[in-house]
């Protein structure tokens, strides 16, 4: 059996650069999802080329190989908010002279981007286009890439994933019973009511908790059926499924 895998463990300390982030994203698929990262996950080098060719400009190094570690692993990328693909890369108007979208809302609500003036940075920051405009989302791509896959991951889990409005009297539960993931807080595009994001983790589990507000909701996901099993025992709220 694989042993339980615990994200705030492996992220202690927070996402110390660009491969820190990929030892991550490897380990978590493997432990997670059962299938580790092979070679053909990753977007092939002519695609990445042709991608740049067409925007004429080089893809910030964070956003390349993250493109060529798991651009085609679609469990990890394409659960709610999908990695667009390299040929669907597109500037986009915004601040300071547009953003590089990479990432859209399901439902073409919402876009994460790298800001156009920030593009020749190796890990640049990433912005989110929300019911405000376009707002700082995480400081850098290689932090976003992780949140990116923990979401995915999370949200397309169907037997492995719950969702609740979590009862005011279970908060201090969560917080004694999941450690906080050293992510920093970032917004949902929905509004400030429903920001920050914030992750909790223990071996086999982890939540999203979305907002600070009374009654705010969480999103569970366990490595196995019988993880999530636990987190609805250890917090008995209204879960959804």
């Amino acid at each position: 059996m694989t042993p339980a895998f615990d994200v705030a463990a492996a992220l202690g300390g927070g996402v110390a650069g660009r491969e820190h982030a990929w030892r991550f994203v490897r380990d978590f698929a493997a432990a997670w999802t059962g299938q580790p990262l092979r070679d053909g996950d990753g977007t092939p080098e002519d695609e990445l080329a042709a991608a740049e060719g067409g925007l004429e400009l080089v893809l910030p190094r964070a956003l390349r190989e993250g493109y060529a570690l798991l651009g085609r692993r679609s469990d990890l990328t394409t659960g709610q908010d999908p990695l667009v693909p390299p040929g669907g890369l597109y500037a986009d108007d915004g601040p300071e002279g547009g953003v590089l979208v990479f990432r859209r809302e399901n439902q073409d609500c919402a876009s994460w981007g790298i800001p156009m003036d920030r593009i020749a940075d190796d890990d640049p920051p990433v912005v989110v286009e929300s019911a405000d405009g376009w707002i700082p989302y995480l400081d850098r791509m290689s932090t976003a890439w992780v949140e990116l896959v923990l979401t995915e991951t999370l949200l397309a889990s169907a037997h492995r994933y719950d969702a609740c409005e979590l009862p005011d009297d279970l908060l201090p539960v969560l917080e004694a019973e999941y450690r906080r993931v050293d992510l920093p807080d970032h917004p949902l595009w929905t509004g400030a009511d429903e920001s920050p994001l914030r992750w909790y983790a223990a071996p086999g589990r982890v939540l999203r908790r979305d907002g600070l507000a009374n009654h705010s909701w969480v999103h569970a996901g366990g490595q196995t059926a019988a993880h999530l099993g636990l987190i609805r025992a250890q917090l008995p709220g209204p879960w959804v499924c």
